[in-house]
């Protein structure tokens, strides 16, 4: 069994991945620096180690820390890792950015999770309500090999499937076609969409709607819109909601707005993510 190094093991997704650690057999040394980190680590009965010697007793490195701070800690870090080992981070972000420092005795994989779907089937209100993933819900994760051999990509896989658990299905990406789907389609695109119905719903309830029936309505539309055109269910809209989203689409947003998922457009919003 591999031994990991997870670095950032108290932050807000290290927690997530240390909650699942412990219940594997994978022997984890768990790095935390932050004083709030460390006592969310103390309160899972969770030991802290030692950076020099738990970076070069890791099989597998991974970094669970915020990007801003990623290419600094893998600077550090990094070069203490043995020959032969995998290093990991949750997000494409810093390696597209270049932040990451190469070592070709080392492999590099990327994996990070889709999150349950809003069509998830869970058995219980409370693994339905796990809308993260990584506790009880299903989800997906893509997982892509940034340099190495093979071997790194299938450790990798391994490692995710554990961290992301429970895990049922895991797509290969490039680290392009990752950053595609985050940040552009999943952050710059759908999150700003839902943020700006949610100030349309703010806006309706501040006209003095009744701010019960403005969420019900909405969130209800918005399932079968979604359901819909992602093709959950063999249905259409009706001809005025097609008419009105035609009218609608060219005020709401501006010719060219594809731009986001060319290249050079996402090494922009990733550079936005990672400087400081």
């Amino acid at each position: 069994m591999n031994t990991i190094t997870l670095i950032g093991a108290g932050g807000k997704m290290g927690c997530r991945l240390t909650d699942n650690f412990l219940k594997t057999n994978y022997k984890v040394h768990y790095l935390e620096v932050s004083p709030k980190g460390i006592d969310n680590l103390r309160q899972r009965g969770v030991t802290l180690a030692d950076q020099a010697t738990a970076v070069p007793a890791g099989d597998v490195v991974i970094l669970a820390v915020p990007d801003v701070a990623i290419g600094a800690v893998a600077r550090e870090v990094v070069p203490l890792m043995k020959p032969g080992s995998l290093l990991m981070t949750l997000d494409p972000a810093a390696p597209l950015d270049n932040q990451l420092p190469r070592r070709e005795d080392i492999g590099c994989v990327i994996a990070h999770p889709c999150h349950p779907s809003v069509f998830n089937w869970e058995p219980t209100e409370n693994a339905f309500r796990d809308f993260y993933g990584g506790i009880s819900a299903k989800q997906g994760i893509v997982v892509a090999l940034m340099w190495g051999a093979e071997s790194y990509y299938e450790l990798g896989l391994k490692v995710s499937k554990a961290m992301y658990a429970p895990v049922i299905r895991a797509h290969r990406v490039t680290l392009e076609q990752m950053a595609m789907l985050e940040p552009a389609l999943v952050e710059t695109l759908a999150q700003t969409c839902m943020e700006v119905v949610k100030e349309g719903h703010d806006r309706l309830v501040a006209a003095g709607v009744p701010k019960d029936a403005v969420r019900d309505f909405v969130l209800g539309h918005l399932r079968i819109q979604i359901a819909v055109l992602f093709g959950e269910v063999n249905g259409t809209f009706s001809d005025a909601a097609y008419k009105i989203s035609k009218r609608a689409k060219p005020v709401l947003f501006k010719e060219g707005w594809q731009k986001i998922f060319e290249p050079a457009d996402i090494r922009e919003q990733v550079r936005d993510i990672t400087q400081k």
